[in-house]
C-alpha cells in the first residue's frame, strides 16, 4: 500500500497543495482545482520545507521568481496510458510557449483527438510542474484550466515576462 503525505505552500496563484506518494510528487493542486481528489486521500500533513516537499517548494519559488524554466523533479503520475502520453508531451512544450490542443493531438499521432487530449490535459494531477497551462484553444484563446482561467493567464504572462496579476 502506498503512503501519501501532503503539504500546503503559498504561491502568487494562491495556496498550493502538494501531495507525495511514497516520497515522490504525485499531486499539485490549486484552490478550487477541478478534478482534485478528496483531501482525505492526501495523507498526513507535513512541513513544505521538509522532505519530500523541500525540492518542490524550492523549485516553485524559483519558477515564480522567473529564475527556473524547467522543473527537475521525480514524478509519480497515475493515469491511463493515453493520459500518460499527453502528460509527457506537456513537459516537452517549451517555457514561454503555447500549443493548441489540435497540434498536441497531431504530435501524439492522433490528429482527430483534440477533445481527448483536452480531457487528459484537464486531468493532469501535477499542475504547473507539468505545464498544462501552455495548451490553448485553436484560435489561441485561453480555454479551460483546472485552476481557473485567471491562474492560467497569470502563468502564461509570467513565462512571457509580462506583468502578472491575479
Amino acid at each position: 500500500m502506498s503512503l501519501c503525505t501532503h503539504a500546503l505552500t503559498d504561491s502568487p496563484v494562491g495556496p498550493l497543495t502538494l501531495v507525495a506518494t511514497d516520497g515522490v510528487l504525485s499531486g499539485l493542486y490549486m484552490t478550487e482545482h477541478r478534478h482534485q481528489p478528496p483531501a482525505e486521500t492526501f495523507g498526513e500533513r507535513r512541513d513544505p520545507a521538509e522532505a519530500p516537499f523541500a525540492p518542490v517548494t524550492e523549485q516553485l519559488e524559483a519558477y515564480f521568481a522567473g529564475e527556473l524554466t524547467d522543473f527537475d523533479l521525480p514524478l509519480a503520475m497515475r493515469g491511463t496510458p493515453f493520459q500518460q502520453r499527453v502528460w509527457a508531451a506537456l513537459r516537452e512544450i517549451p517555457y514561454g510557449s503555447v500549443m493548441t490542443y489540435g497540434t498536441l493531438a497531431a504530435e501524439l499521432g492522433n490528429p482527430g483527438s483534440s477533445r481527448a487530449v483536452g480531457l487528459a490535459n484537464g486531468r493532469n494531477p501535477i499542475s504547473i510542474v507539468v505545464p498544462c497551462h501552455r495548451v490553448v484553444g485553436a484560435s489561441g484563446s485561453l480555454t479551460g484550466y483546472g485552476g481557473g482561467l485567471g491562474r492560467k493567464r497569470y502563468l502564461l504572462d509570467l513565462e512571457r515576462g509580462l506583468p502578472s496579476h491575479m
